[in-house]
């Protein structure tokens, strides 16, 4: 075993340790990928998943604000940056990040060339689906699962298990491909920021190795657009053939202050738009509001239990407290999912 840095985002270990707990076994069950990409209209409406209502007209009129020459608050093509989270604000996030059911998958998928694993922790209790056993390892066990799963490779080989993953599992209680769980009104937002020429930018506090495989895909962001936390990489020439390989230390730690470090790293703009959906994305809008340009905050709020979940002050994933009183004390928009949006996933246009 790689000796494991254990600046390991506690985020992350932490949603590992809770989430485990309330998660149903995950089915092996498998289905082909299908894009989720959203797709020009030639409805007048740039935003038809969306009911009407102050969120919606407060989104379009910044727009339209932003893109009109001689319009007090125009923003030049080359300052109209947005940035948006993922988990939770592009795709679900629930019972757990979708990136640790890949760490999971990864075990279990490893486990054949581990014989030893069987009896050995904390890969054999993730084999048995003893999520009691894997939490009592503590976060040194929990560490021996992430970096076995996301280090000690080379970059093109991870991504390559990434987008094999990503094109075929499948969500343990939505029964639905991850990439079928993104939101179609956030998928039209994208779309509708882009065809006004806002360049959109992930940043999220997810792996950005993770997301690169697929994000063009599925969300019509390139793979370059794409901010996220980091391990550090070692570059090598052998017999000619160039090789990134991954290693077991963490580089950037892409949540909340981590944020917009990221922003300026990557970027070099503060944005005109910020978009989130919990407290680690709070450093996000207050970046965003130090915009010298006119800037719209936008928090999406989990309050659907019916066609998605329902959560914020007190869940283990997504907690949104302290930034939901800022939110409301400011007057950023609050996309209420429950009464903001027609649909949730883009499947259900269909029914």
């Amino acid at each position: 075993m790689k000796k494991i840095n254990k600046r390991i985002p506690y985020f992350f270990i932490l949603s590992l340790v809770i989430a485990f707990t309330s998660c149903k076994e995950q089915t092996k069950e498998r289905v082909p990928v299908a894009t989720s990409q959203a797709q020009p209209t030639e409805n007048t409406d740039p935003l038809p998943s969306w009911n009407e209502g102050t969120t919606k007209q407060s989104i379009i009129d910044f727009v339209t604000n932003a893109t009109t020459a001689g319009h007090p608050d125009f923003i030049e093509k080359a300052d109209r940056i947005v940035t948006t989270d993922n988990d939770g604000t592009l795709w679900s996030e629930q019972p757990m990040y979708f990136q640790l059911f890949f760490a999971l998958d990864r075990i279990k998928a490893l486990a054949p060339e581990h014989p030893e694993w069987k009896n050995k922790q904390p890969y054999k209790a993730v084999l048995e689906n003893d999520m009691k056993t894997l939490m009592g390892q503590g976060v040194n066990g929990l560490l021996q699962i992430v970096m076995t799963t996301h280090a000690g490779m080379s970059t093109d080989e991870f991504a390559s298990l990434v987008k094999d993953w990503i094109t075929t599992a499948q969500h343990p209680i939505k029964k639905k491909k991850y990439t079928e769980l993104v939101f179609q009104p956030m998928l039209e937002l994208i779309h509708y920021l882009q065809a006004n020429d806002f360049k959109t930018f992930i940043v999220s506090g997810g792996g950005i190795e993770f997301m690169r495989p697929w994000t063009e895909e599925v969300y019509g962001i390139p793979s370059e657009n794409v901010i996220g936390s980091s391990i550090k990489t070692k570059y090598s020439y052998n017999d000619g053939k160039p090789t990134i390989t991954r290693l077991a230390e963490i580089d950037l730690i892409d949540d909340k202050e981590g944020k917009p470090v990221g922003i300026n790293r990557y970027i070099g703009r503060k944005p005109v738009i910020a978009i989130g959906n919990s407290d680690g994305d709070l450093q996000m809008m207050h970046w965003a509001e130090a915009n010298s340009k006119k800037s719209l905050q936008i928090y999406v709020h989990h309050t659907d239990s019916v066609r998605e979940w329902a959560y914020d002050r007190k869940s283990h994933i997504g907690t949104f407290d302290k930034a939901l009183d800022e939110a409301t004390q400011k007057g950023w928009d609050l996309v209420d999912m429950a009464k903001d949006w027609k649909v949730i996933y883009p499947y259900e246009l269909t029914k």
